[in-house]
């Protein structure tokens, strides 16, 4: 029997193209597990009424471990248009399956990492003062507190009288006291002491395991004076626990001015949820985009790896598909990391890094071309023509070992 399963969910749009080509390498790479899917995604909220069907929990949350493709997810009035007309009126109503993943099985520590492969034409560049041009490396994990903040999904339109009263209570609140119950839309920013203590201390023992030189709490805690203010309390708190580790404090804001100044100054960074979302985008913008940024969403029993970037669906159906799959190969390295097969996640981005070094084989982003059918004509590899070059390279490096062995 294999030692591990993997639920894979590829949901939609490209999750279908990226996920098989993650689920390659890890063959390749000679991972003992076995593959379930798991349905999930915009058609089971159209045809079921819900996203993430509780068979695919269950499935979860017997094996423990998944791998994620990507989903579609749209406003409110567009979804409900698209519901099944059977079950309209009935109560039914969309969540991201992703963020309902998050709470369900409390995945609460979320980590993504964005980390520059030299040789990448996506990476950063930036002027000398004295002429020319340098390339910092890049080498950053953000910790996103995964559960809380404001995608806790506590909100509402048109509050009912019992929340509206409970605001009203609040001296801030009196600018808003007077405005139509239909005409205000309410979403409420939680977070909690436990949670923020357990982002902050996977935060710095990742840094201490990994040799990172610095964590930053990135909140806005002279704004968000009670939220923010809690996280970066508890933030300096921890930091006492791993005296050898600098804690910085940045605003939300000046980072993202700092982060394409002086990025290479940066290790590990914790923020809350929406703040953390916004800051992994960007700082993954500065090693290649999307297409390289992976990511992890753990909990105390359950782990689900996938890539940040969306579905696509302007792209789905192409064939061949021309999507880059590294950020989902990326997603499957860690959940290698997560099981404890380091050596084989450490071949799998050595192999990732030999190639986009080399620069022979890039997708269509690699290029800064336009994503479409004449992409491939302009010399862009598709998706498959990808994964190809990675397996090629892990295959040349397992031959050099043996060779290494024998002698």
């Amino acid at each position: 029997m294999p030692k591990h399963t993997v639920v894979t969910m590829s949901g939609d749009g490209i999750g279908n193209q990226v996920l098989p080509e993650a689920i390659r390498v890890l063959d390749a790479v000679g991972f003992d597990a076995s593959y379930v899917h798991g349905d999930i995604g915009w058609e089971f909220w159209k045809t079921e009424g819900n996203a993430l069907p509780d068979r695919t929990v269950e499935l979860l949350a017997r094996h423990k471990l998944g791998l994620f493709g990507a989903i579609t997810s749209k406003p409110k009035k567009e979804g409900d248009a698209e519901l099944n007309p059977a079950l309209r009126g009935k109560g039914y109503t969309y969540y991201s399956p992703i963020v309902t993943m998050r709470q369900l099985f409390n995945l609460d520590i979320c980590v993504r990492p964005c980390i520059g492969f030299p040789g990448n034409p996506l990476n950063f560049i930036r002027k000398k003062p004295g002429g020319g041009f340098e390339e910092p490396q890049v080498n950053v994990v953000v910790f996103r507190q995964n559960t809380e903040g404001l995608y806790c999904g506590v909100e509402w339109t048109n509050p009912p009288q019992a929340v509206h009263k409970a605001l009203a209570s609040h001296a801030k609140f009196r600018p808003f006291a007077k405005v139509k119950g239909e005409e205000l839309a309410i979403s409420v920013r939680i977070i909690t002491r436990p949670a923020a203590e357990r982002i902050c201390r996977a935060a710095f023992q990742w840094a201490r395991n990994y040799g990172y030189k610095n964590v930053t709490i990135c909140e806005k805690p002279n704004v968000l004076r009670e939220t923010s203010g809690m996280m970066e309390d508890v933030a300096k708190q921890v930091a006492k626990e791993f005296p050898e580790i600098p804690l910085w404090s940045t605003n939300i804001d000046a980072q993202t001015m700092w982060l394409t100044k002086n990025p290479e100054d940066f290790g590990v960074i914790i923020a809350s949820n929406l703040f953390g979302d916004v800051i992994s985008d960007a700082f993954a913008g500065l090693v290649g985009g999307l297409g390289f940024a992976a990511s992890g969403n753990i909990g105390d029993e359950v782990a689900v790896f996938e890539p940040t970037h969306g579905s696509a669906p302007k792209y789905a159906e192409l064939d061949p598909p021309i999507v880059n799959p590294i950020a989902m190969i990326l997603s499957a390295a860690m959940l290698l990391d997560h099981v404890g097969q380091n050596k084989k996640a450490d071949r799998v981005r050595a192999a990732i890094a030999a190639v986009v070094g080399e620069g022979k084989v890039r997708t269509y982003d690699m290029m800064r071309i336009p994503g479409g059918p004449k992409a491939m004509a302009q010399g862009a590899a598709n998706t498959t023509q990808m994964t190809d070059a990675i397996l090629a390279r892990l295959q040349s490096v397992g031959m050099r070992d043996k060779v290494g062995a024998a002698h």
